[in-house]
């Protein structure tokens, strides 16, 4: 019996749970006096009975389940009364009203139809409640968002209110410095007189230097004559009147006129600020004393053959907008001061504050030698004619000579007194010039590994040096505003190019050697016609300071002017340092 009774307790919980069918069932009294009857038909009876209640239950569902969707009909008090105290979890309360209830049923004293059903508003008053927590936590919910937009607003707010003032101190600056940009000018424009008037004494200056120079000749030739003169008159005492054959005689007596002209002449160029040059003294040149392993400087009866590209337009040229960044070589760790190309083959060799020079084969970017043995950082780089060596100049005062095939430097040159700014090939391999921040330049003569001579002249630093390709002429460009053109055979200074107003950095010739291109610290750029020793063309590709030119190896464009191919680069000798990027 207690086995039925719960499992029929465990039937009317599940019961419960579709309560709001409205289907009304019986119920069974828990009290002592009720038990089933004894024997098997009884078992059978009762068998019977709960398959027909079954097929009751079965055959009133959907009924109900049609009526309800049509309308709602309230719940009965003792389901609402389950309910409730199993939500509550009084479940011993629930056994003994369960116990009573079914007691009451079972003897008739009570009802099903006079219990009734619960109010509505019960229901609904749960469902009010139900619907009152979940609006509580929907509006945490907003609370919780409001106050993060907030958050956000009053940040945003900050924000706006700090770019306002930025822009305002911005615009501030921006005034002061166009109103102190007006005064510039207006002080500038106040000195323009003042250097005019100088520039006028200047001129006056040099052209009253150039008349007491030509008088000076003039004198000179006068003097010569009259020894010429004298010579014939007094043939028997044999007067040499050269000083350089008076040398290779081994120091003859000179006569006493000479002697006195030439020590007037000595004091003359003394006052002027002129030093008197003595062979004796210059531990370059070394005259009279050539060493056995110089090279002879070639003939200058050569004939350029690149000259043959200049028969015909040029073809290979792009145009402006046809160039495109093809590879980005992180090639050193400072900035890269110099670049250089291998004449025959894909190869380009980068030089940089690192005190390192490397070689990198194009267009792959593959790194191929390193090279390190300078103590201070590269300013230039230049390959040898035949690409089978490489000089590199430094601060170190020195040019290093690499040989590709040992892998090491075979030859250092030193003389130079302070930094050397660029290195530049003779074409036969033989000799290489070097510039100096000593103000002066040098030819060196790889053979005899020495310097033959040394190239004075310039009041300032020596900027760039370049030899004109098949011939023995050299090109410096200085900070003292000039460029001048060597003869490397004798160290002489040939000819003198003056009109730049600020240092001049760089100086190259075109292909025919008949026209210079140089560029100053202001980005002004020049072409200068050699042969008339004037500039022809002046541009002002300024505010930068430009730093190097070159022609297009043609030599003319498309309308035949020159200068439509020169090709100007700014600023670069001063990469990033921190990126260290060649191009």
């Amino acid at each position: 019996m207690e086995a039925d009774r719960d499992n029929y307790y465990v039937e009317q919980i599940t019961i419960t749970e579709g309560s709001e069918d409205g289907y009304q069932y019986e119920e069974i009294p828990a009290d002592d006096d009720f038990s089933l009857p004894d024997g098997d038909e009884d078992l059978i009876r009762a068998v019977q009975t709960i398959e027909e209640q079954a097929e009751d239950l079965q055959s009133q569902r959907s009924p109900v389940s049609s009526q309800r969707a049509a309308s709602h009909r309230p719940e009965v008090v003792d389901d609402f009364l389950r309910n409730f105290l199993i939500k509550m979890g009084m479940m011993k309360t629930l056994e003994c009203f369960q116990t009573e209830w079914y007691e009451m049923m079972q003897k008739g004293l009570l009802q099903p139809e006079a219990a009734g059903f619960v109010p509505d508003v019960y229901a609904h008053n749960q469902m009010l409640d139900t619907e009152i927590k979940s609006l509580k936590k929907e509006v945490d919910t907003y609370k919780l968002a409001a106050s993060k937009a907030k958050e956000s607003m009053m940040k945003l707010q900050k924000e706006r209110d700090f770019h306002r003032m930025h822009h305002k101190r911005v615009a501030q600056e921006k005034n002061k410095l166009i109103n102190d940009i007006k005064r510039l000018k207006v002080h500038y424009a106040s000195y323009e007189p003042l250097l005019r008037q100088l520039h006028e004494k200047y001129q006056t200056v040099l052209r009253q230097k150039m008349l007491t120079s030509l008088e000076r000749d003039r004198a000179v030739g006068e003097v010569t004559g009259l020894q010429a003169t004298l010579k014939n008159l007094e043939s028997s005492h044999q007067i040499d009147l050269s000083l350089k054959t008076e040398e290779t005689k081994h120091k003859k007596e000179v006569g006493p006129t000479q002697k006195a002209i030439r020590e007037a002449r000595e004091k003359e160029l003394l006052q002027e600020g002129v030093a008197v040059y003595d062979p004796e003294k210059d531990p370059n040149k070394l005259e009279g004393k050539r060493h056995p392993k110089d090279s002879e400087f070639p003939p200058d009866t050569r004939v350029n053959p690149r000259l043959a590209q200049l028969k015909g337009k040029s073809s290979h040229l792009l145009k402006a907008n046809g160039y495109s960044l093809s590879n980005t070589l992180k090639a050193h760790e400072l900035a890269v001061s110099s670049v250089a190309l291998h004449p025959r083959k894909e190869i380009i060799v980068t030089a940089s504050d690192d005190r390192l020079w490397k070689m990198w084969s194009m267009p792959s970017g593959e790194i191929i030698m390193t090279g390190e043995g300078h103590t201070d950082w590269l300013s230039g780089c230049s390959f040898h004619p035949n690409g089978s060596k490489l000089a590199t100049s430094s601060g170190d005062t020195t040019v290093r000579i690499w040989d590709f095939a040992k892998s090491e430097c075979i030859l250092t040159l030193e003389g130079h007194t302070h930094a050397v700014w660029g290195c530049s090939w003779h074409t036969c391999g033989d000799f290489i010039a070097s510039c100096s921040l000593d103000n002066n330049s040098k030819i060196w003569d790889l053979n005899s590994e020495r310097c033959r001579y040394t190239m004075r002249g310039h009041v300032d630093s020596v900027n760039s040096i370049e030899f004109l390709p098949y011939s023995n002429i050299v090109l410096t460009s200085s900070a003292d505003k000039t460029l001048s053109l060597w003869d490397a055979r004798m160290g002489v200074c040939a000819q003198t190019f003056y009109g730049h107003l600020h240092s001049c950095n760089y100086g190259t010739f075109n292909m025919k050697g008949d026209t210079i291109a140089s560029c100053d610290s202001y980005g002004v750029l020049k072409l200068w016609d050699v042969r008339k020793v004037s500039a022809m063309l002046s541009v002002d590709a300024g505010p930068h300071p430009g730093n190097q030119v070159a022609f297009d190896p043609s030599g003319m464009s498309q309308k035949d002017q020159e200068f439509s191919h020169l090709a100007t680069w700014k600023n670069v000798v001063s990469f990033p340092s921190e990126m260290g990027l060649v191009k």
